[in-house]
């Protein structure tokens, strides 16, 4: 905004903004956007800048601003819409002259290119601006019935009529300024009009001077005027419009009048191209109007109705312009022939022309449904931010209007319109609860529309609004009316709009509503049926079979024997269920084959495991080694080896110096008898898995579970004389009886025969495996809490008997790893092993020798529970599994069960230390 305007009294009511345009007699007016301040309605602010005429003389000065002041105050009074409509008058301050007009895109000589007064650089929208055959037509059309106003109605003569002076306003109609130089009759206004205007003065100042270029000859050699002087300028005006706002001449200011005498010749013989660019069916009017003789030239009624305005863009752009003076029936006819007419006009002229005349009609609610086609067919052509910023404004109140019933009608017909170019927002406010009052309208014709129309535009409408508002009123609708066709068509648009929901919602809310609808009638259980075929046929649903089985079916079998049905209808329930009947058939071996599918695959997971399992077992160290490491860990050597006692080399484990100090006499005798059986184990030879072969391919074993019987049964029948015997062991006696028992202690009895006396039992007990007698017994006693071996007192019973039961070999099963297979006792005899190591001498002292085929339990007396740590059943020769495959040194059994009380004590002190 220039800072002229800032002490303008019009800036107390007006906002003014932006310099769009220039205008008026010689581009002297600056154009400004503005808005009133207590409305917001917009308006244009025409600027005059004094600063411009500073050059002049003050008497110039005060002539140019009477000459404005006058065209202003002039055209204030004046009201028509062919003239451009002042909203505020003239105001007068130190710096300028201001008033406010209606909204304003452009002067003429602007779209033409004239360009003078206008910001820098020029606008766009100005600079390529082209004018339509339609606009232009109905421009000229528009000025020559201003003209007519003027010169019947007024008794006026313009007297400046150029590009300048019309004035284009926001929606493109061309409106007449600039009276400046007009002239009154000075006749009453009964008798024949007399315009008096005064002679040319070149002397004047060009702003006090009309447009010479557009000024009629008459005016300035004969110093005459009347209505046909305007007719002239209507005519230069017309070339111009036609010619690039060239007019028909150009004058010579300098030497008006010589320049005026050669026009008047050459308007005599004017040549054919000069009008070569004008439309040929308007041409011969236009030569009319530039007739050097002014009773020749057409009038401005007579310009109206000339066959180059009859055409059909004009003609409805004239009838919008004439709406206030026809009645509702009149606008009706011309309503229902407008979408016809709208493809032929360019969008500009639709946009900004017909489209504010039509939404002028929503105040009148019996043309709405009239209006609103032919708005919602403008806003088709649209872009989306056309459409909200140009019609959505208007159509936000119709949204809400119910009467009459059409206006719903047409809304619900144009719905995919409306919800793809209008906001979110708007439809979740607008558009939305219209078509929810519709669902629930009193009129069946109407909640039968918006039945059917809601299927074509399911898809988008947001999930949320279906699932919580739409189908609610739909199942509502379905249930409380009256109406069958209703009914029918809410079931049918359920089953349409069922792509867009999701199975969870359909299975809890659509299914069991089916199984509320009270009536019966065929189309309505043909509707049921419908939407049950859609639910378990759409691939998106996939409603599970056991709910198809357990609700859906059931129903379907309950509705199927209904007696309104005919037979082509019971036909078709039939098939559906047979259908339903199929497919989760189907299903189920679908299923099953999965499962069984699934229970291979795991079977296949398991074999590879177990063999994983059987090549870690391979892969495991042997107990030997497992008891080196753990001898190791506790008795190596702890000073530069690191973690697990050992340097580089494999040296002998010794103990710390801080260790031999501070041990006792009872721990050193505990630790040289780990060591020392850590020794034995370390010479024995790791566990190998032996393979099986079947029992068809490999000679049938000898069975030797007579001769271990035969063994057991010699061995109690064995005699000590001695009753008991000490043995000194560690600076303590052990007290060895032989008692009549044949159990073991600590363990029960088991039918095992160990080769040496009664059935012996094993019990894995962890790190401290003990055997506690719960009778006298043999080896009662092992493995209490001290590493000494305790001996109970041996007793023979020779009268006791064998059990008759054949033995029960399920205790040697302990013997092995549970990824092992199991051998029966006839498979456990292999030849000794080349480098087995010998039973130990004292146990022989102890009974006869056992048959070669099997394999004496190895006696060292060692306490588990004594030993700091374990070893567990690995370390304790008795559960040793190898040492059932060592020979035998005799093969009898000594009858004098022991020999003297000292090699058996040398014997414990060589084990013991």
């Amino acid at each position: 905004m220039t800072s002229a305007v800032m002490g303008n009294p019009v800036t107390r009511e007006f906002e003014v903004g932006r310099h769009i345009a220039s205008g008026g007699p010689g581009m002297s007016w600056r154009i400004y956007n503005g808005t009133k301040k207590s409305t917001k309605q917009e308006v244009a602010v025409f600027v005059f800048d004094k600063k411009i005429i500073d050059r002049y003389q003050k008497f110039e000065k005060d002539q140019i601003i009477d000459s404005l002041k006058k065209g202003v105050q002039q055209l204030t009074r004046l009201r028509h819409p062919r003239l451009l409509t002042v909203q505020h008058p003239l105001e007068d301050s130190r710096d300028c002259l201001a008033f406010c007009t209606e909204p304003v895109f452009a002067s003429l000589a602007n779209v033409l290119g004239q360009w003078d007064n206008l910001p820098s650089p020029v606008p766009t929208d100005i600079k390529e601006y082209k004018l339509y055959d339609v606009e232009t037509k109905y421009g000229l059309l528009q000025v020559s019935e201003g003209l007519s106003f003027l010169h019947s109605g007024v008794k006026m003569v313009h007297g400046n009529l150029c590009p300048e002076n019309i004035i284009l306003n926001k929606s493109g109609a061309w409106k007449i300024m600039g009276f400046d130089f007009s002239i009154y009759s000075s006749n009453p206004s009964d008798a024949e009009p007399k315009y008096v205007c005064k002679e040319w003065d070149p002397n004047l100042p060009p702003l006090c001077l009309p447009n010479p270029e557009y000024v009629a000859p008459e005016y300035i050699l004969s110093v005459s005027c009347d209505a046909s002087s305007d007719m002239y300028s209507l005519g230069v005006l017309t070339h111009a419009v036609f010619n690039e706002g060239k007019p028909v001449f150009q004058v010579n200011k300098q030497d008006i009048f010589k320049s005026f005498s050669r026009q008047l010749d050459q308007l005599s013989h004017l040549s054919p191209g000069v009008l070569s660019q004008i439309p040929e069916e308007v041409r011969e009017h236009v030569k009319m109007l530039l007739s050097v003789t002014s009773n020749v030239r057409p009038d401005a009624d007579q310009m109206t109705k000339i066959p180059f305005f009859d055409d059909v863009g004009a003609m409805t752009l004239q009838y919008f312009d004439s709406l206030f003076q026809r009645d509702n029936l009149q606008k009706s006819q011309f309503y229902k022939g407008l979408p016809k007419v709208l493809p032929k006009l360019p969008k500009r002229v639709v946009v900004y022309r017909v489209l504010p005349a039509l939404t002028s009609e929503f105040v009148n609610p019996d043309m709405v449904p009239f209006v609103l086609p032919n708005v919602l067919l403008i806003a088709e052509e649209c872009t989306k931010e056309e459409y909200v910023r140009l019609i959505l404004p208007d159509l936000t109140p119709v949204f809400k209007q119910q009467e009459p019933v059409q206006i719903l009608l047409i809304f619900l017909q144009k719905m995919d319109l409306l919800l793809t170019k209008t906001p979110p927002e708007d439809i979740k406010n607008s558009v939305l609860p219209m078509v929810y009052r519709a669902v629930e309208a009193p009129s069946i014709q109407i909640q039968e529309l918006c039945l059917n129309i809601i299927p074509t535009f399911a898809n988008l409408i947001e999930y949320p609004s279906m699932k919580n508002a739409l189908i609610p009123r739909i199942k509502s609708s379905c249930l409380q009316t009256s109406s069958l066709a209703v009914r029918v068509n809410s079931l049918v648009c359920l089953g349409k709009i069922l792509e867009y929901l999701d199975k969870w919602f359909v299975i809890d809310e659509i299914l069991p509503f089916l199984q509320q609808i009270p009536s019966r009638e065929p189309a309505v259980l043909m509707g049921i049926l419908g939407i049950y075929k859609c639910t378990f046929t759409h691939k998106k649903l996939g409603i599970p079979k056991e709910h198809l089985a357990g609700k859906s079916l059931p129903h379907l079998v309950s509705l199927s024997i209904d007696n309104n049905l005919n037979l082509n209808q019971f036909n078709s329930f039939m098939a559906v269920i047979k259908e339903m009947l199929n497919r989760m058939e189907t299903e189920h071996k679908t299923k099953l084959e999965q499962l069984h599918i699934m229970q291979e695959q795991q079977r296949s997971l398991n074999i590879t495991s177990q063999m994983n399992q059987l090549e870690e077992t391979k892969n495991t160290p042997s107990p030997a080694t497992q008891v080196r490491d753990i001898d190791e860990i506790f008795g190596g050597n702890s000073g530069s080896a690191g973690v697990n006692g050992k340097e580089s080399g494999s040296q002998p484990t010794t103990v710390s110096q801080s260790s031999r100090v501070s041990l006792t006499l009872e721990e050193k005798q505990r630790l040289a008898k780990e060591q020392e059986q850590a020794a034995k184990l370390r010479s024995q030879q790791p566990l190998a898995p032996q393979s099986v072969k079947p029992a068809t391919t490999t000679p049938q074993a000898k069975d030797l579970t007579s001769s271990l019987l035969n063994n057991m049964t010699s061995l109690n029948n064995l005699s000590l004389n001695s009753g008991t015997r000490t043995m000194p062991m560690q600076g303590s006696t052990i007290s060895s009886t032989f008692p009549a028992g044949p159990t073991v202690g600590g363990m029960g009895t088991m039918g095992v025969s160990n080769g040496f006396n009664s059935p012996m039992g094993f019990q894995a007990g962890g790190m401290g495996m003990g055997m506690r007698p719960a009778a006298p017994g043999l080896y009662g006693g092992m493995a209490t809490t001290t590493s000494t071996p305790n001996f109970s007192a041996l007793s023979q019973n020779q009268n006791q008997n064998q059990p008759s039961k054949p033995p029960n070999m399920s205790a040697l099963d302990s013997l092995f790893t549970s990824n092992k297979p199991k051998v029966s006792m006839n498979q456990m005899a292999p030849k000794p092993a080349a480098g087995s190591a010998a039973p130990s001498p004292w146990l022989s002292q102890f009974g006869t020798g056992q048959p070669s085929q099997t394999a004496p339990i190895q006696a060292t007396p060692m306490g588990m529970t004594g030993v700091q740590g374990g070893f567990g059943m690995q370390a304790n020769p008795f559960f040793n599994p190898q040492n059932f495959s060592q020979p035998v040194a005799s093969s009898t059994m000594n009858t004098g069960v022991m020999k003297q009380s000292a090699s058996v004590n040398n014997d414990l002190k060589d084990l013991f230390g």
